[in-house]
């Protein structure tokens, strides 16, 4: 008996306990955290504008908060916002912009160390097609000699060889200059996209912060 009174008076203290919920202080300059839910009660800290807190209840428009570093105190319910700040909101897309950035900027600097090994490449390539005709002519005109024929053949053999290494790079390096092209141009535009959202962004967070300026 004395067991199952415990089990029920365990479950009706733990049932009126709920999980703390995140909570973002709202786009004001300041907010005071007090030691009860007045705005008569003890001013314990003054929380900044984004700052992260998580709510432990709430009471007659005040909620129980707790900080970062474990203190408790309750601030009113109305300046605490779940939704994610703009001011966070905007550094994470300034870090995105920037690492776009950044890699466009790597893209271009490979492009152009392709696009060079290209040219040597094509340049190799032209000279070998042209050392391929000139061998394939005097295999044609030695074939018939046994005294250089197997030199020759082996000579053929080897530029050709070379050719066709050659033909493959350049097919390969064209597929990857292309491809950089491509991955270059996407990330241009949502790098222009990132900076017409932050410049929109920060626009609306302004003229809001200065419209609750107002107010106060």
């Amino acid at each position: 008996m004395k067991q199952i009174v415990l089990i029920v008076s365990f479950l009706v203290l733990t049932s009126g306990i709920a999980p703390a919920e995140t909570m973002f202080v709202s786009d004001r300059m300041e907010i005071t955290l007090r030691t009860g839910p007045g705005s008569d009660r003890k001013i314990i800290s003054m929380l900044i504008s984004d700052e992260v807190v998580d709510v432990l209840e709430t009471e007659n428009g005040w909620s129980r908060v707790q900080l970062a570093d474990g203190r408790e105190g309750w601030a009113i319910t109305r300046f605490l916002t779940s939704s994610r700040p703009s001011r966070i909101t905007l550094k994470a897309l300034k870090q995105e912009h920037d690492k776009l950035l950044t890699e466009i900027t790597d893209l271009r600097q490979k492009n152009i160390s392709l696009t060079d090994e290209k040219q040597q490449v094509g340049k190799e390539l032209k000279q070998n097609k042209i050392r391929s005709t000139e061998l394939s002519r005097s295999f044609e005109t030695l074939k018939t000699e046994s005294a250089g024929f197997i030199q020759l053949q082996l000579d053929y053999k080897n530029a050709m060889t070379a050719l066709k290494q050659q033909t493959q790079r350049a097919s390969e390096l064209d597929t990857e200059v292309e491809k950089l092209k491509w991955n270059q141009n996407v990330r241009w535009f949502l790098s222009g996209a990132g900076v017409l959202l932050l410049g929109f962004i920060i626009g609306f967070s302004t003229k809001r912060q200065r419209r609750r300026s107002s107010l106060l």
